[in-house]
């Protein structure tokens, strides 16, 4: 057995080796080790090696998945090598083979995934100082590529996915991918090269080249999207059905954030590492999980194409009207995460229980569809048009799986009565073993005159006849001898043992008739996976847009105004996260930017609200990007195309780069890249170093924004002598917020004049 597990051992030396044992998985050597530190199990040994016991840790399979998703969240990696044969009939060392490979990246287990956020895999090919990437989101199927990144765009893109792991080729890793703080998982240089990968794509994607898919001019994402492609077929040991296409995402038509900019804005975590007082945690008002990660898509790439947008706020609009969205989101209560369940459909790993949630889900789709068509909205009615009923699942799910199945198909139970007439025959022998039992036991009793005679079973022994120590001299001369006990002997008769083997073998062919019909059901759901993934898809926007406009409808928020001039106007906005969790009723302000009016100059105490109007400018702005209606009076908001912000003082040790290099950094960043179409927020630039030097810095910086730059500017400062800048350069101005005594103590006005 040992030399069984070395030899698989062998080939994933890197990673833990769950090697099953009968009811457990079993780790040995260092694997053991630390598996026992990570899972705070016990350590012991079996055997020795070289003189020494062998270091072993176990887990019982039955509970697996909670060891693999604390192994999952702290990064590592888990190969499952099961039993393929039967250990009654085998005589030598049972065969074992990996039949999966867990990854923090290609997870699909409900148990090891947040069910409000994806899990991706990403891949990364280089080509110089340009790279491609492609990402997967393994659960869903939604595979993405990008072609033509820069350092800092590919550092952008990274803190936007946030993938679990990131393949590189090896010797590619440079100075720049190790910064990103992505788990990098290097693989061999061949796997990315472009012929390979290009032949891997089409015959996933079931075509004879890649231009239907936009691709073939993009060689490094083609590159990254072939690595990632091998990876996940390497690590699933499964085909891969619901990956049907490649998407190719175009930086020319979203609104670019930097990664110091995501970080900065608190989408979705906060400074502060938590995830509660962001932007999305007050917009996520999403019935399921599907619509919550389409949610954070859309806040996390804000688009710039305003017919699209236009679209979003017309159907907030049509929702938000006769409050609509109440209905909408009552009927999605119904619909569980269909997206993830037909993925582990398409992988054979969904368990009976997703097939009754997916039975429900498609259950409620008609009144859903019945009431959509009520909406005076072209969106909403394309997304009821993608929503299909999809009869022939329903009825096959509802024919086929019982109403309350077993967790697991190894424990039987799951298929109908009903379904098939062999299943039922096996059935009705193995479940008449009681009456049978009452019977016999009645029968031998009257024939041996031994009233204390009883049936019994366990699973050492099979069925037995148990007769008291003091009777055994009674017995008939056919029973035979199968056991002594403390108290009783225990015998055995050729009926019996005829029913014992007809029993025993019916449950064995019951569960094998439960298997094969199981596969067969999930071979049927897989045929039809292509619509119902677009009714997946056309969900999750659904409850997207109806969660946009019960927040719009909750928090008093107005649809902005797009224009074709280069305008920024905010009647009256507020921070919508500061707004919600403060305990003070907040002090809303205007903002005007325009042609002739681009940059302010922001001066006011410490506490008095700078940042807070600086953010609070460009989280509107953002709003409006998703599609969503925003926290102001009204709103007035021309082209964009990125927003900039430096902010907030902060070191990077690891890196090796101090405050002020920090701060210079990223204001670089901003003098290189930004454009007359770009928003910036620029905090107390120049404090990193000394009083003189920082003010000299602050004054170039804002004198380069305002005379070449032009882009609109908001500019807070402690360097009153900044103020003057108005009078010298066209197009800025100066506005300050306030501070009063009042009696002993100090009250910050917020109000910006």
């Amino acid at each position: 057995m040992m030399q069984q597990y070395l030899r698989i051992k062998s080939q994933y030396p890197e990673i833990l080796l769950f090697y099953r044992m009968g009811d457990f998985y079993e780790l040995f050597f260092d694997d053991a080790r630390r598996a026992a530190s990570l899972l705070d199990i016990t350590l012991t040994a079996r055997g020795h090696s070289a003189g020494q016991p062998i270091p072993m840790a176990g887990v019982p399979f039955h509970s697996v998945e909670s060891y693999l998703a604390k192994l999952v969240r702290k990064g590592e990696s888990v190969a499952i090598c099961e039993q393929l044969g039967d250990p009654a009939k085998s005589k030598g060392p049972l065969e074992r083979q990996i039949v999966r490979i867990i990854t923090p990246g290609t997870v699909t287990d409900e148990a090891l995934l947040d069910e409000r956020q994806e899990t991706l895999a990403a891949a990364a090919a280089r080509d110089g100082e340009r790279f491609g990437l492609a990402w997967l989101d393994l659960a869903a199927g939604r595979f993405t590529v990008l072609q033509s990144l820069g350092c800092n765009a590919l550092a952008a893109e990274l803190e936007r996915l946030k993938p679990a792991e990131l393949l590189v080729s090896e010797g590619a890793l440079g100075e720049q991918l190790a910064r990103t703080g992505t788990a990098l998982r290097t693989r061999p240089p061949w796997h990315f090269e472009l012929a390979s990968a290009s032949r891997l794509l089409t015959d996933q994607l079931g075509t004879l080249d890649l231009k239907g898919f936009g691709v073939d001019e993009l060689p490094l994402a083609i590159c990254a999207a072939g690595a990632l492609l091998q990876y996940v077929r390497d690590t699933q040991k499964s085909a891969l059905p619901h990956i049907r296409s490649l998407h190719v995402e175009e930086r020319t038509d979203t609104l670019i954030l930097d990664a110091a900019t995501r970080r900065n804005l608190e989408l979705d975590a906060s400074l502060a590492g938590n995830s509660d007082a962001t932007l999305f945690a007050l917009i996520d008002a999403c019935v399921t999980a599907m619509g919550s990660r389409q949610l954070r898509r859309w806040l996390n790439r804000p688009l710039t194409d305003q017919a699209v947008l236009r679209a979003r706020y017309q159907a907030l609009g049509a929702l938000i009207d006769r409050r609509r969205f109440e209905e909408v989101r009552e009927q999605l209560h119904g619909v569980g995460d269909v997206e993830r369940i037909l993925a582990r459909v398409a992988l054979r790993s969904a368990r009976p229980r997703d097939l009754t949630q997916l039975r429900a889900s498609l259950g409620s789709l008609p009144a859903l569809r019945c009431g959509l068509a009520a909406i005076d909205s072209p969106l909403v009615l394309q997304l009821r048009d993608r929503i299909h009923e999809h009869r022939d699942v329903i009825e096959l799910l509802s024919a086929a799986i019982a109403s309350e199945p077993s967790a697991f198909v190894r424990d039987g139970d799951v298929i109908a009565a009903g379904y098939d007439a062999e299943l039922d025959e096996l059935r009705r022998i193995a479940t008449h073993t009681d009456e049978f039992l009452l019977e016999l036991e009645r029968r031998e009793r009257e024939r041996t005159g031994i009233a204390g005679l009883k049936l019994g079973y366990n699973r050492v022994q099979g069925f037995f006849i148990e007769i008291a120590r003091k009777d055994a001299e009674r017995v008939p001369k056919d029973y035979i001898r199968r056991q002594t006990v403390k108290s009783a002997e225990r015998f055995i008769t050729q009926e019996l043992k005829g029913f014992e083997d007809k029993v025993l073998s019916a449950r064995d062919r019951a569960l094998a008739r439960e298997k094969e019909l199981y596969e067969a059901i999930l071979t049927q759901l897989i045929d039809r996976l292509g619509l119902m993934q677009d009714t997946a898809g056309a969900l999750a926007e659904l409850d997207a847009l109806a969660a946009l406009a019960e927040r719009a409808c909750s928090l008093e928020w107005t649809r902005p105004e797009l224009v074709a001039e280069p305008r920024l106007v905010i009647e009256a906005g507020r921070h919508p996260v500061v707004e919600r969790f403060s305990e003070s009723p907040f002090v809303p302000n205007d903002l005007r930017l325009e042609t002739g009016r681009c940059m302010l100059i922001i001066t006011g105490p410490n506490m008095g609200g700078k940042s807070t109007y600086m953010r609070q400018a460009a989280l509107i702005v953002l709003l409006a990007h998703m599609g969503s209606y925003v926290p102001a009076d009204s709103t007035l908001i021309g082209p964009l195309d990125r927003i900039f912000t430096r902010i907030g003082a902060a070191d990077d040790l690891a890196g090796g780069r101090s405050t002020f290099m920090v701060e210079m950094t990223e204001a670089a960043n901003i003098l290189h890249n930004a454009t007359a179409r770009s928003l910036i927020l620029m905090d107390e630039i120049g404090r990193g170093t000394s009083t003189f030097d920082g003010l000299s810095l602050a004054w170039a910086t804002a004198r380069h924004i305002a005379t070449r730059l032009k882009s609109f500017t908001l500019f807070a400062t402690h360097y009153f002598e900044l103020t003057t800048l108005a009078a010298e350069v066209e197009g800025c101005a100066n506005v300050h917020l306030d501070a009063t005594e009042h009696g002993d103590g100090i009250v910050f006005l917020h109000a910006v004049k």
